[in-house]
């Protein structure tokens, strides 16, 4: 939030939850709806995870700051157009750009993008980040305030549950159910391999 916005007593958007989970050639990236501003709902069914690049063979969901994401999403297709597609180096490429351009810098959001191949979180530190496999050969990340309830949710279904659509969309209901910046209005989007 700018200094502009704390003077005036303006609350940040804030809150979402976005999650990543690939297991057995499918991946599969979900958010739910909400948009708050303070302790307000401002929406409950804002589309957080989109297809984006040629084709739409790239999938990317955002937490934070909504005007922000919507920036990065246009970089990571400039990126990902420059780099004929290749997911990992246009977020590697993005990444450097949101840590060392000024504009950029002021950006708060994290991102969670996949495509057939990666599951990556690209965040504004330059970090690209590649969640381990697991012991049950699925991978699961999350991010935004409700990340670390789905994550969890999702990591104790994995030895259960063989469908990553499946593990993602229990893993949502655990955030939504505890975490008041989260909905159950979810999007889910899924690249098969």
């Amino acid at each position: 939030m700018d200094g502009n916005a704390q003077a005036h007593g303006l609350t940040p958007w804030h809150g979402t939850t976005i999650i990543g989970v690939k297991r057995g050639g499918k991946t599969v990236v979900a958010g739910d709806g909400q948009v708050s501003m303070g302790n307000t709902v401002m929406k409950p069914n804002a589309r957080k995870v989109r297809r984006i690049g040629e084709g739409g063979k790239v999938v990317a969901g955002f937490a934070g700051a909504t005007a922000d994401a919507f920036t990065l999403f246009d970089r990571l297709e400039r990126k990902l157009e420059q780099y004929r597609g290749q997911l990992m180096r246009a977020a590697v490429e993005l990444a450097k750009d949101w840590r060392t351009d000024k504009y950029l810098r002021n950006l708060e959001a994290l991102m969670i993008v996949a495509d057939a191949e990666v599951l990556l979180v690209i965040t504004g530190n330059g970090d690209v980040l590649e969640p381990e496999l697991g012991p049950s050969g699925t991978m699961v990340t999350a991010i935004g305030s409700g990340g670390n309830y789905a994550l969890s949710a999702a990591r104790a279904l994995e030895e259960y549950e063989q469908d990553a659509e499946v593990i993602a969309r229990k893993a949502m209901k655990v955030a939504a159910d505890i975490c008041v910046f989260t909905n159950n209005n979810v999007t889910l989007e899924t690249i098969e391999a």
